[in-house]
């Protein structure tokens, strides 16, 4: 069995309200610029001292709690 009849296979028997997941996910997987970002190599450069602050600042206040919420944060920038 080939992985493509096996595919068909698992989209055969999923639930009619799965469906749609599925189909965004392979189209995700299809999606060229998606294949050029997975494939690109990592990036090595150092992180400067001022970016490791920045980063440990905001990992902090995601942990206790003071993040911005997605509204939030969209209201200020366009403020």
């Amino acid at each position: 069995m080939t992985t493509k009849d096996r595919l068909r296979r698992l989209v055969d028997g999923l639930a009619e309200s799965e469906l749609e997941a599925a189909e965004r996910a392979l189209e995700m997987l299809a999606d060229p610029l998606h294949r050029l970002l997975r494939d690109a190599p990592e990036d090595d450069e150092p992180l400067a001292g001022d970016e490791q602050d920045a980063i440990a600042e905001g990992l902090d206040a995601y942990r206790y709690g003071k993040g911005l919420s997605a509204e939030k944060a969209k209201r200020e920038l366009l403020a």
